[in-house]
């Protein structure tokens, strides 16, 4: 696959998380008045009323890109078709709580758009070798599989960035499988749907401002489905047809485990209760953020399994994620019967910065310091690289325009600002490593040498500027699991170089522009000042 469509594969990620990361704070401020907010009850972990708007953010998000790169044929408009249903049916339970069986109707015509005009369905089974599963079985085991991947991101959406993250996950794993096998379609749509549960969990990183409410659990259920559907029954049908196991991971043992469980105990397997394995890992002690780091690494596992043995034997994949689930099942009851509890002995608060002399200019003095290194690159990459294509010369001065009318009018402020700016990093990422000059090819140390400096600056920043006390959030763990993934596909012989390169940097630009923003005291400001300058020389440069 050429560079250039890596180019639009990572614009279409970014511009989606951009989109989501406009929205979602807009959809908070008018939550209330919208009746969408996540009232505490017993059976859930937060203790305050959450906006649950966060999947606005994530299906626009994710969708409006989908728009501009994809061909409009049957499957392609079975897939929006599906996923407009789900988002209305999403947002109406969001507002009126709807009762389950209720949702099964938007669900399953989702699904039954998707395999009866989309002619997507289940035809390669596991053990069946060559034979083709009969069309009557197939069509409506795929729309009661698709069904119940929705339930389980949905029912898997119990702490703060646990479904988000392992569909994130998910996605990843598949956009990898297809961009191995040039399938566009598919990591367009997995690449959109990346941006977007990335902009989200921005917010929904523990302790959550958001929640997504089903309009987006059951949007990332929908799509991941759709996914591997497309992936393992169209793109390469010699896949395993039980690679969907590995690639969907944990949401689905663990909703099979707590039916089991509501059947045992005589209760409606659709009353929701406390025995997902979220629940069980809070209650032998774990902390809100260590149980989804746990989870997390559960699902790591089982995508680098797929991502190794695509073409596996059935029986071999399917013993993999037995064994996977029936270890963490048993460890969980085992541990729930001895009554052991995780021991928290360390007390890491206060910090040492609150006892020095001048500690308000010594803490302000990173977060200077990483505002001017993020303006440098915005200018320096608008200047620098040779040539500036002229579709992203247009799309600049749309957004020098729109930051403009921002800066005069102070219009929507800094969800449009974010937006913008936001863009703009993505198009200086992509500018500088596609069409670098000579020179820093030769002296490339010093690209390494200005990211390492403004990593150490965001690190100090997000520790004295935003908390003085530091952790690793679920959000940090998994994007450094994510860096990691890359670098392990990377040696696998998937993309280039300079695809690893951008996805770092862009991290990084992304980590330090919202530090940046957060810490902003005025709306005209130097950070807006560069991306001025920055769009306005990407936008003479690519138009002339």
């Amino acid at each position: 696959m050429s560079e250039s469509n890596l180019g639009i594969y990572l614009i279409i990620a970014f511009m989606a998380m951009a989109i989501s990361m406009a929205i979602i704070p807009l959809m908070m401020k008018y939550a209330s008045v919208m009746g969408m907010v996540d009232q505490p009850d017993p059976r859930k972990v937060h203790a305050f009323p959450i906006p649950r708007v966060g999947g606005v953010g994530i299906v626009i998000g994710a969708l409006a890109p989908l728009l501009i790169w994809l061909p409009f044929d049957s499957l392609i408009l079975s897939f929006l078709i599906g996923s407009f249903v789900l988002f209305s049916f999403g947002i109406w339970d969001d507002v009126k709580e709807l009762d389950h069986y209720v949702k099964f109707v938007g669900q399953f015509v989702a699904a039954g758009v998707v395999v009866y005009y989309g002619d997507l369905y289940v035809s390669h089974f596991p053990f069946l070798g060559l034979e083709i599963l009969p069309e009557w079985i197939g069509r409506p085991f795929t729309v009661i599989a698709m069904v119940g991947m929705m339930n389980a991101i949905n029912h898997s959406d119990g702490l703060d960035g646990l479904a988000g993250g392992e569909s994130l996950l998910s996605f990843a794993a598949i956009t990898y499988l297809a961009f191995l096998y040039d399938s566009s379609v598919i990591v367009i749509i997995a690449a959109a749907s990346i941006g977007g549960v990335f902009g989200f969990l921005r917010f929904n990183s523990h302790p959550a401002q958001v929640f997504m409410g089903d309009g987006g659990s059951q949007f990332l259920g929908f799509g991941l489905a759709f996914l591997v559907l497309v992936l393992t029954q169209q793109a390469n049908e010699v896949l395993s047809p039980a690679l969907p196991l590995l690639l969907l991971g944990l949401p689905i043992a663990d909703i099979i485990a707590v039916f089991i469980l509501r059947a045992r105990a005589g209760v409606n397997l659709f009353k929701a209760t406390r025995n997902h394995i979220h629940h069980r890992l809070l209650d032998l002690g774990f902390h809100h953020y260590e149980a989804v780091m746990v989870i997390y690494s559960v699902q790591i596992l089982f995508i680098i399994c797929a991502i190794q043995m695509p073409y596996g034997h059935d029986w071999v994949i399917i013993s993999i994620y037995l064994s996977v689930c029936s270890a963490v099942f048993i460890l969980l009851t085992y541990a729930e019967r001895k009554g052991w509890k995780v021991n928290h002995s360390h007390d890491f608060s206060g910090g040492f910065i609150s006892r020095l002399p001048h500690k308000d200019i010594l803490i302000k003095i990173p977060n200077k310091m990483l505002e001017a290194g993020v303006a440098l690159f915005l200018i320096g990459a608008a200047l620098m690289s040779n040539t500036v294509p002229f579709d992203i010369g247009i799309s600049s001065l749309v957004l020098l325009i729109l930051l403009l009318f921002v800066a005069l009018t102070g219009w929507m402020g800094a969800i449009v600002f974010r937006l913008v700016v936001f863009v703009t990093v993505g198009f200086s990422v992509y500018l500088l490593s596609t069409n670098p000059p000579e020179w820093l090819l030769i002296e490339s140390h010093i690209i390494y040498l200005y990211f390492g400096l403004l990593t150490v600056l965001a690190f100090l920043s997000a520790r004295l500027m935003v908390r003085e006390q530091f952790q690793i959030t679920p959000l940090d763990y998994l994007v450094i699991m994510m860096a990691l993934v890359i670098g392990f596909v990377h040696d696998s012989g998937f993309g280039s170089e300079d695809l690893v390169w951008m996805v770092i940097q862009i991290i990084i630009l992304f980590y330090a522009c919202e530090l940046t923003i957060q810490n902003m005291e005025k709306r005209l400001n130097s950070l807006m000042g560069s991306a001025v300058v920055a769009l306005s020389l990407i936008a003479l440069r690519g138009l002339v």
